[in-house]
């Protein structure tokens, strides 16, 4: 440990993301929380990361992405967002817990393991101009910068990209919209940047977000990505909402 990290840990101790409670190291959660958060760790689907019955040792797919596959090969997700996982989220988000950045991206680099196999592309969904203005941050490129640190990287180069996309539309708020209404909000929300987009050309590339609710976001997101002439395309994710309480 560093003499400024542990300089950083004696003036702000490490709380639990959860319920704040001091806590030693840099786990994220205490004892407690951690047990009753669900990590997303037995079965799930090999596209939206959606939790599956069962075992298999071979990838397995939910009915939804049987029937209509979005625009992505393969995705993973740290936990699912009902319950202590929406509150991790929203701790980060909107709470101003960016202490929390280093062991969330641990997190993800474990879910996604697999998926930085042969040094692919991380590419964070973008915000609009506006809220990231209010916010201050990028929730998904904090992130994915994270996760680039995490695999030996510094700023953006040939394993980061956080201008490849660009959100020139703010959509509406989502929260009461049908599906069909979300896509036709979200339609052009996101385009290649019409600079630094190229760097997706030809490179494998994933895709990184906070959270997947119906995936409208996601796909569109998707989209500009094979705009941009990425090859395969995966998505790493904090949380997945699952439907289940």
């Amino acid at each position: 440990m560093s003499f400024m990290t542990a300089m950083r840990a004696l003036i702000y101790p490490p709380q639990c993301a959860i319920c704040e409670e001091l806590i030693l190291g840099d786990g994220g959660l205490c004892a407690a929380c951690w047990g009753k958060t669900r990590f997303l760790t037995g079965l799930c689907c090999d596209i939206c990361a959606m939790p599956l019955p069962g075992e298999s040792v071979r990838p397995e797919l939910c009915d939804a992405c049987l029937a209509a596959p979005p625009p992505w090969a393969r995705g993973r997700a740290v936990f699912a967002y009902e319950g202590n996982g929406g509150r991790i989220v929203r701790a980060f988000k909107n709470g101003d817990r960016l202490d929390l950045a280093p062991i969330l991206a641990a997190w993800l680099l474990r879910a996604g393991a697999d998926l930085m196999e042969d040094d692919p592309l991380l590419v964070p969904v973008p915000s609009h101009w506006t809220r990231l203005a209010s916010r201050r941050f990028n929730q998904s490129a904090t992130l994915a910068a994270g996760i680039a640190r995490a695999r030996g990287r510094r700023g953006a180069g040939p394993g980061f990209a956080p201008r490849a996309l660009l959100r020139p539309v703010r959509a509406a708020r989502q929260r009461d919209a049908s599906f069909a209404q979300r896509a036709v909000r979200l339609k052009d929300a996101f385009i290649p940047h019409p600079r630094h987009g190229g760097v997706m050309r030809g490179r494998r590339v994933v895709l990184v977000d906070d959270v997947l609710t119906s995936g409208s976001t996601l796909r569109a997101a998707s989209a500009a990505c094979l705009e941009g002439g990425a090859g395969e395309l995966c998505v790493l994710l904090l949380a997945r909402v699952t439907g289940e309480t």
